[in-house]
């Protein structure tokens, strides 16, 4: 099996986990600040772990610690407004609107490198636009489960932006472990000040104790460190392309372990596939003109 062709099948096996996400996200009983915070902070230290039995050096430059610090702060932010998402909506609407991360990606990128937009860009950027519409008019009661799940994709595309040119510079379990200690430090200093740290935030129940730690072990730790890794191999933009089955998985796990609470109206399914096929038509239309400018 091909590096590029194993990459982009583990690629595949980190975003099914990220669809379980969602729904640990749904059984978690704790707030989505508690909870992403007891997250990162688990995470951070499994990694630390990872890290000495590793033997890597922590030691990175100044410049890049700060761009690792900017990107912990934009994923903490992405994981809570994920997760508010999730909690005053459902998981299948959180899925479906965060899958617009591509579009965000493909408008950010040309600032990211300084080139022109394209135009047909700009009309897929405007049926995304239209297949959002759909699911906000049927599923109005979610109105503010979408605007959170909205500013999270967009928070997922500077992020993955932020990451593709750091993947360059260190080690996939050092970027990930300065990016979810900064993440918890940002969170620890915004919760010090609003006075949150009480006896209450630090008491949990077995089954969010049981859950937290397999979203922060398995479903971040380990996801981190490999998606961090993958990006060695695959562009950014394929990354968050692949990202959009994200909901594709988590809708159909959501669907059989949650059961009713995630049953949509059709119009909303119909929303959510305008979107998705809009996001695939746009790689592939990418990935051929790259293609075209290699031979």
């Amino acid at each position: 099996m091909g590096a590029k062709l194993k990459n982009y099948l583990h690629l595949h096996f980190i975003v099914f986990i990220w669809g379980f996400t969602a729904v640990l996200g749904k059984l978690i009983t704790i707030d989505a600040l508690p909870l992403v915070w007891y997250r990162m902070l688990i995470a951070s230290v499994l990694i630390l772990l990872f890290v000495g039995i590793k033997k890597y050096a922590l030691k990175v430059p100044l410049k890049i610690f700060m761009i690792l610090a900017l990107a912990g702060v934009a994923i903490a932010l992405h994981w809570v407004t994920f997760f508010m998402a999730i909690k005053v909506a459902n998981v299948s609407v959180a899925l479906a609107t965060m899958s617009t991360g591509a579009f965000f990606t493909a408008i950010l990128e040309p600032l990211w490198y300084k080139r022109k937009m394209i135009g047909y860009e700009i009309v897929f950027g405007l049926i995304v636009i239209f297949g959002l519409f759909i699911i906000f008019k049927v599923e109005t009661q979610y109105a503010l489960g979408i605007g959170l799940a909205l500013v999270s994709a967009l928070l997922a595309a500077i992020f993955s932006l932020i990451n593709g040119k750091l993947i360059q510079s260190a080690r996939p379990s050092i970027i990930s472990f300065y990016e979810l200690i900064a993440g918890v430090l940002f969170l620890s200093v915004y919760l010090v000040v609003t006075g949150s740290f009480t006896a209450n935030f630090f008491q949990l129940s077995l089954s969010d104790i049981y859950y937290i730690v397999i979203l922060a072990s398995f479903c971040t730790a380990y996801a981190f460190i490999a998606s961090v890794k993958v990006m060695a191999f695959i562009s950014p933009y394929t990354v968050m392309l692949t990202n959009n089955l994200e909901p594709v998985y988590g809708i159909l796990l959501a669907f059989f372990i949650l059961g009713a609470d995630e049953r949509m109206n059709p119009l909303f399914y119909v929303g959510a596939i305008i979107i998705l096929a809009t996001v695939i038509a746009n790689g592939i239309i990418k990935n051929k003109g790259k293609f075209k400018k290699m031979r």
